[in-house]
């Protein structure tokens, strides 16, 4: 005959077993939970990442503005300008070296958009220091923007800049369409011509998870 102490115990330890499988069992991740996550750790970012002597009040307007439409956005700490982007003949930054460095930095499915008030410049064409608003990647993962050539330096025309040169980030190309914000600057500010992404530029972004 079974001791009752000793049955006691038998019938306490099972009861222990069942419970820790439950516990287990109803802490285990389900498949859907898990591609969620999967899906949320392959989600591009956009990085924000302004310069030292870009004003912090602007940077946060940009970010705040992107983040409107794309949920994904954070705005990094100020850096320094990388000093071999100088083009000192000329008293301003390269773009194009700007955009390669941050380029570098970039974590992996990541864009960081560059945000000064220095006067910047690339290559265009037979131009080979050709002064712009901002350059991005095509596609790629960062682009560059400076305030410098704005008229009154108004946040609504820095916004049309930086989504411009998002866009390109995302792979859009120079639109025909004279409202579009990818629309060619050609070296003016058309940025008051500008109204929204065209239906097919905003097609592309939709699909890429943009709320436009």
């Amino acid at each position: 005959m079974i001791d009752k102490y000793l049955l006691i115990c038998l019938i306490s330890v099972l009861f222990s077993c069942s419970e820790n499988s439950r516990e287990i069992k109803n802490n285990s991740t389900p498949i859907d939970v898990k591609n969620k996550l999967q899906a949320n750790k392959n989600e591009l970012q956009i990085a924000i990442q302004p310069f030292d002597d870009f004003p912090h009040q602007r940077a946060e307007f940009i970010f705040n503005s992107i983040k409107n439409i794309y949920s994904n956005t954070v705005l990094l700490t100020s850096i320094a300008l990388p000093s071999k982007a100088f083009y000192p003949s000329r008293n301003r930054y390269r773009a194009d070296t700007i955009i390669d460095w941050l380029s570098e930095r970039a974590n992996t499915n990541q864009v960081i958009t560059g945000l000064t008030t220095k006067d910047i410049s690339s290559t265009k064409d037979n131009y080979i220091d050709w002064g712009v608003m901002g350059l991005g990647q095509c596609p790629g993962n960062s682009c560059v923007i400076s305030s410098s050539r704005l008229k009154n330096l108004s946040n609504e025309q820095l916004f049309k800049v930086v989504i411009h040169e998002l866009g390109h980030t995302q792979g859009l190309e120079h639109c025909l369409v004279k409202s579009c914000f990818m629309r060619d600057a050609e070296g003016h500010n058309t940025t008051d011509e500008e109204i929204d992404f065209c239906p097919s530029c905003k097609k592309v972004l939709l699909s890429k998870g943009w709320k436009l």
